[in-house]
């Protein structure tokens, strides 16, 4: 494994044709002054008021064990919440994400927190960047969807984020075991903003095993990687550190439900009037997305630095 001691400065990570495969954006200021006083703190310390807010401030601290001590859910044994739309697991159409009155009214008062906002603002920014036409085709693709069913809320204005759900990772120490994230879109990015009060030249790296990298991942520093392919997690903080994470992604059965004409894969593979001729097309179809979409990357025509 090769260690990179990240400092927080917007860099490209490419791949051997120079395509850009995973954003590390960093932070607007190289994380001094401002951005870590009027966002960084500020986030940590809003997520970690609605944790006690919503689990009791015991039960969520005993989130950094789990139970008896092992972590048993897939990505950690952290507190976690998540909002916005959701296809998947059987659903026939978008959805909202469910949520009791009180957790919902809690991530809407973070979403609509200034340091959150500025951290989406700057993520959208970053992922713009990095991938044009990738960040056009998550734009695009989510907007259709908005439009075609009213019902489906934005976590946040259009202009702030392109991501159609956001996931709050409570922690108090959000360290997540080796895992992908099978329902996101497979060429698509997720965007991790690491928060809390940790040293990162000792621990909170994000591990990506499969390039068999470990990156020093700083508090406010925001990362994009394709974590649909890539295995990933975080190496562990001390005992009396904090580490939240704030992620944003579109699962990619809203794209499939977009490709579909807003219809399930099931309901056009079932239907009578799917012609033999119309499912081989959809066959092929399936075969050739991954290489459309691996055509969104951008190249990097620019230095690159050395990891």
């Amino acid at each position: 494994m090769r260690v990179y001691e990240w400092d927080g400065v917007p860099t490209p990570i490419v791949d051997a044709d120079n395509y850009i495969l995973i954003g590390l954006g960093g932070f607007p200021d190289n994380g001094t002054g401002d951005w870590q006083q009027e966002v960084a703190v500020p986030a940590a310390d809003a997520m970690q008021a609605a944790a006690i807010t919503m689990y009791s401030e015991p039960k969520w601290r005993r989130k950094m064990l789990g139970k008896s001590g092992k972590p048993t859910p897939r990505r950690g044994a952290h507190a976690s919440k998540s909002a916005g739309a959701s296809m998947g697991g059987g659903q026939t159409h978008p959805q909202n994400l469910s949520l009791t009155v009180r957790n919902a009214a809690v991530l809407a008062s973070l979403f609509a927190l200034e340091p959150f906002r500025r951290i989406a603002g700057f993520t959208n920014m970053v992922f713009y960047a990095f991938a044009q036409q990738l960040h056009g085709f998550y734009a695009a693709e989510f907007d259709k969807i908005c439009a075609h069913d009213p019902s489906i809320l934005r976590n946040l204005p259009r202009r702030l984020s392109v991501f159609s759900t956001a996931t709050f990772n409570f922690g108090p120490a959000t360290v997540t075991l080796p895992h992908i994230d099978f329902r996101n879109l497979a060429w698509g990015w997720c965007a991790i903003t690491a928060l809390g009060n940790f040293a990162p030249d000792r621990g909170g790296h994000l591990v990506l095993w499969d390039l068999k990298l470990i990156i020093r991942f700083p508090p406010g520093a925001t990362i994009l990687i394709p974590s649909a392919i890539l295995r990933h997690s975080n190496i562990n903080i001390a005992k009396h550190e904090t580490r939240f994470s704030f992620t944003q992604y579109t699962p990619a059965g809203l794209f499939r439900w977009v490709y579909n004409k807003f219809r399930t894969d099931k309901d056009i593979d079932k239907s009578k009037t799917t012609t033999p001729q119309e499912h081989e097309q959809r066959r092929k179809d399936r075969a050739r997305r991954w290489a459309e979409g691996i055509k969104m990357y951008s190249k990097w025509e620019g230095r690159t630095r050395t990891l």
